[in-house]
């Protein structure tokens, strides 16, 4: 299984996109997961924070998934699972561009889903809930306890229950369409 990082696939460049999927014989899974968060109030947001957001979480997708599909065997098909996030269904003050960038890959994620349905290729999102990661590493000990209290459990997903998941989803072969909420958030 391969996990390319920004050095070697960046997901904004279509040119990068074409030669990362032209190196591979044959995909049968594409997680997008590529994902980045500028957070500002609406009035304070530049254009250009509006744009990479939009470009990385789901541009790259559109990227990725067009790539990937080009690859996938015609007899057994492939699967494309989408990262998306709750703030695509549920956005907090100041996350505009993620909150649409989200919302946007669940609107992909069943578009492709229906699309591509009958070439027996399954494409689902999962919101793997707020996670203890690189980009979530600077809030404070205020912030994350303000998210902690949305949460009906009063905690955070792990990445290990969150990889777990996408493991179990990728082997349900008769799943697709769907968007998978892994936290305790309640809408």
């Amino acid at each position: 299984m391969l996990s390319p990082g920004r050095a070697d696939l960046d997901v904004t460049k279509p040119e990068s996109v074409s030669a990362y999927f032209e190196s591979l014989e044959s995909v049968d899974l594409l997680v997008n997961n590529a994902g980045v968060a500028v957070d500002v109030v609406h009035a304070k947001m530049s254009e250009r924070d509006w744009d990479r957001v939009v470009d990385v979480s789901l541009k790259g997708a559109f990227l990725c998934a067009q790539a990937a599909l080009r690859l996938f065997p015609r007899k057994t098909g492939g699967h494309i699972i989408n990262i998306g996030s709750f703030s695509g269904k549920s956005p907090p003050i100041g996350q505009a561009n993620y909150a649409a960038a989200k919302a946007g890959v669940i609107g992909l994620t069943q578009s492709l889903a229906k699309e591509y349905g009958k070439r027996n290729v399954r494409v689902n999102a999962v919101l793997p809930g707020f996670l203890e990661t690189k980009m979530t590493a600077g809030l404070s000990d205020s912030a994350l306890q303000r998210i902690r209290d949305r949460h009906a459990l009063g905690r955070f997903n792990t990445v290990e229950d969150a990889a777990k998941f996408i493991h179990c989803l990728h082997d349900m072969e008769h799943v697709s369409g769907q968007i998978f909420q892994l936290d305790s958030r309640v809408s």
